[in-house]
């Protein structure tokens, strides 16, 4: 019997032999084109006296880089300069998916309040940002920010020693010392112990069917954390504020013009798209799970938040994913208004050093990280989201 089970496996018969032999020559062929076309391009490369390779990335780069998270001269290699534009991708990438997933959520949910103002507000929202090209909103953001605020000399002075002008959003940042990172062990263990916190109401709440209170406690417990630690580290206080000076705020930290225009501009826009697909896995769950819910005495609020938004997530979550690579691909328009991301310098590299395809290839090769590793996590969430037969 198990003779013939394993004769039927590698049967051409078999479905599943015969899927595996076309996966493994269509493999072959894809390997095949890819590994002529490499050869065919170095080999008119080699004919024309063009020069290929990675070698040039251990050369110096030779120019300065606008915006630096990490710590970079112009005496660097091309490879440090490059990681400073990836970090700039990821910075505004990550924050921005942050942002535009909570206003996204907001304006989404906002489409079925039972005030008209608020629905109209919302619509008029999505409507107006998802139909103007995500180009056209960068360029607005940046001519807004550089053409209608102060002059550096005489900034908006916000709550606190924060400065909004043309040369961006200054901002105290605290000096950094041993004491912070024993607060940020303890703002783990209090996401830890909120996560946990979390569990146990819900499986309550499953038990009894008392409507559990995550939210408020869930914060204090991170809040309690980061006070624990912060106290066990020495209650580090010192802070650098930024100050008006002669011509520029001098001191603390500061978000530069065309980091907060590709924010600003890429969160207004996907979050329009997100909105759309919050309403839509809002509006799929059945009629009768909200009337349920409202015959048992829940709140408006209660009702969105246990009933409709837990039986949504598995149909938003899959569009929801896209949107967040379209937002990571769309920051490589950045380099429009001369935000220095990793678009902007490997362009500034390959005029320098004329290696075309090396460049583009560390393009490519940046970007499909960030969407594999993206589309990895949205699909663990996916699964660890979907509702479970009993």
């Amino acid at each position: 019997m198990r003779a013939s089970v394993s004769r039927s496996a590698w049967s051409w018969r078999s479905r599943v032999f015969r899927g595996r032999v076309l996966q493994v020559l269509t493999i072959a062929v894809l390997a095949a084109m890819i590994g002529y076309l490499a050869h065919n391009t170095a080999q008119n490369m080699r004919a024309r006296g063009i020069q290929s390779g990675f070698g040039f990335l251990a050369q110096p780069a030779g120019f300065d880089i606008g915006e630096t998270p990490i710590a970079y001269e112009s005496s660097d290699p091309y490879w440090r300069a490059i990681a400073v534009g990836t970090v700039n991708t990821l910075r505004v990438a990550t924050i921005g998916i942050v942002l535009a997933t909570l206003i996204g959520t907001l304006v989404g949910i906002g489409r079925f309040s039972r005030n008209a103002l608020v629905r109209g507000l919302c619509r008029i929202y999505v409507e107006t940002f998802r139909n103007v090209p995500v180009l056209i909103q960068l360029f607005l953001w940046y001519l807004l920010i550089t053409e209608l605020l102060p002059p550096p000399d005489a900034p908006l002075e916000l709550a606190g020693p924060v400065f909004l002008s043309k040369g961006g959003l200054s901002f105290p940042i605290p000096v950094w010392a041993g004491g912070h990172v024993t607060l940020l062990v303890g703002l783990g263990v209090g996401v830890a112990a909120a996560f946990t916190w979390r569990r146990w109401q819900r499986r309550r709440f499953e038990a009894t069917g008392v409507a559990p209170t995550i939210v408020l406690p869930g914060l204090l417990l991170v809040l309690a954390g980061a006070l624990v630690g912060w106290f066990a580290g020495g209650a580090p206080d010192a802070v650098d504020a930024p100050a008006r000076g002669v011509f520029a705020i001098e001191g603390g930290g500061s978000l530069t013009p065309e980091f907060l225009a590709v924010l600003g501009g890429l969160t207004v826009y996907t979050a329009a798209f997100i909105a759309e697909v919050v309403r839509g896995g809002i509006a799929s769950v059945p009629r009768g799970q909200g009337e349920a819910a409202q015959s048992l005495g829940l709140s408006r609020a209660h009702e969105m938040r246990l009933v409709l938004l837990p039986q949504a997530l598995r149909v938003i979550v899959p569009p929801l994913t896209n949107q967040y690579l379209n937002l990571t691909k769309n920051s490589s328009l950045a380099v429009a208004i001369g935000y220095p991301d990793v678009v902007s310098i490997l362009n500034t590299s390959l005029n320098q050093t004329g290696r075309a395809v090396e460049c583009i290839a560390i393009v490519m090769l940046v970007y499909l990280t960030l969407s594999l590793a993206t589309s990895a996590f949205m699909n663990w969430y996916n699964a660890r989201s979907a509702i479970r037969e009993r």
